[in-house]
């Protein structure tokens, strides 16, 4: 799976939309507007729109983009609200807790027939949900259960079809489509410095393990490349990584020990985040001018929790977007921490943002 996550795209790592446990399956939507095809590097810049025309409607009142996952023409799947979070588009709030939302850029007029490669995309999106979000069997129509004629007659055929990957090499949803498990892949995961590696762990530092394995010519295994989920492509490039360094057996089995990963990165990661405090003060001088709420730097997210930890910014404006209503509680934060006039104007200073990350939890840099 080609997987995008939130942090990639420009939204914050996670999303703020309620919490739900798990559904009956997936709903497939589509724009349902003229919508052109265009090269993969634009592909971001168009769900960032979405996104930000969905924060603007202010009659849904939408918290977030309103889709757990969007898949382009080009098969990525682009994390949306995400695995294990209510969606905001099927229609109802009861259709929402039934059902994940997984919106298609395909149009009304212009692009309007899916491609093999965004068919894929949908097949990967629909198995991510059903194994990180405990989504059911059932793959659904926007159209099933609500008035709409989303997601246009290409893609609803599809659905209707039982939505087989294209080739019929995989099998149709509802019909056994999980793929029983190799049993010579190890398939537990390990903890090093804070953070989970092997089958199913999750997050940048799977990427950056993936990334490093490529760039030692060890990326055989990946069917697309190297993503934030680890898979058992992972695991097999891990082992090969750990053979070339002379282990074998059980040290070769694909999931990390501290040795080998240490050799492999040159470090290890570590699970407490870190601030670019330069970066930082940049999104702050930046930002509030600008409309809607885009997000330049993905650690504004972790200054708007601790301000929300500390009781200076309401929760619903914890959006990554470093506002005015930031800059207010930052302000608010530098007098608490004895600065008075022109030092407590709401831009980030060294001093204060440390004392803040000492509380909690966050380095920062430089």
């Amino acid at each position: 799976m080609q997987f995008v996550p939130r942090s990639e795209w420009g939204a914050p790592a996670s999303s703020p939309a309620a919490s739900i446990a798990s559904t009956r399956g997936v709903k497939i939507h589509y724009l349902g507007t003229v919508y052109s095809s265009r090269e993969h590097a634009r592909c971001a810049d168009y769900v960032r729109s979405i996104r930000a025309s969905h924060l603007a409607n202010t009659r849904e009142g939408y918290v977030d983009i309103a889709y757990n996952a969007v898949v382009c023409e080009h098969g990525a799947v682009f994390e949306g609200r995400g695995a294990h979070k209510r969606s905001g588009a099927n229609g109802t709030r009861a259709l929402n807790e039934q059902h994940y939302a997984v919106m298609a850029l395909l149009g009304s007029s212009g692009l309007t027939e899916p491609p093999e490669a965004m068919l894929h995309g949908l097949r990967d999106a629909i198995e991510w949900l059903r194994r990180d979000g405990a989504a059911g069997d059932e793959v659904l129509g926007h159209r099933d259960g609500h008035p709409t004629a989303c997601p246009g007659e290409p893609l609803y055929a599809w659905v209707q079809a039982g939505a087989p990957r294209p080739g019929g090499d995989q099998p149709q949803a509802g019909r056994g489509d999980e793929v029983e498990p190799t049993p010579q892949v190890a398939r537990y995961q390990t903890t090093i410095n804070g953070l989970a590696y092997g089958y199913g762990a999750r997050g940048d530092h799977v990427t950056q393990v993936g990334r490093a394995l490529v760039a030692k010519g060890l990326g055989e295994h990946y069917r697309v490349g190297p993503g934030p989920v680890w898979s058992d492509a992972d695991t097999r490039n891990y082992a090969s990584w750990q053979r070339s360094l002379g282990y074998s057996g059980a040290d070769a089995d694909g999931v990390p020990g501290e040795t080998s990963l240490r050799r492999l990165l040159g470090t290890l990661p570590s699970a407490r985040p870190t601030v670019d405090l330069s970066r930082l003060v940049a999104a702050a001088r930046q930002d509030p001018p600008k409309s809607g709420a885009p997000v330049s730097y993905s650690g504004v997210e972790t200054v708007e929790a601790a301000l929300v930890a500390e009781g200076l910014l309401p929760r619903r404006y914890a959006d990554g977007h470093f506002g005015t209503a930031t800059i207010r509680a930052y302000a608010a934060w530098q007098r608490r921490c004895g600065y008075t006039g022109q030092a407590a104007d709401g831009i980030p200073g060294r001093d204060s943002l440390t004392r803040l990350g000492q509380r909690h939890n966050f380095d920062v840099t430089p």
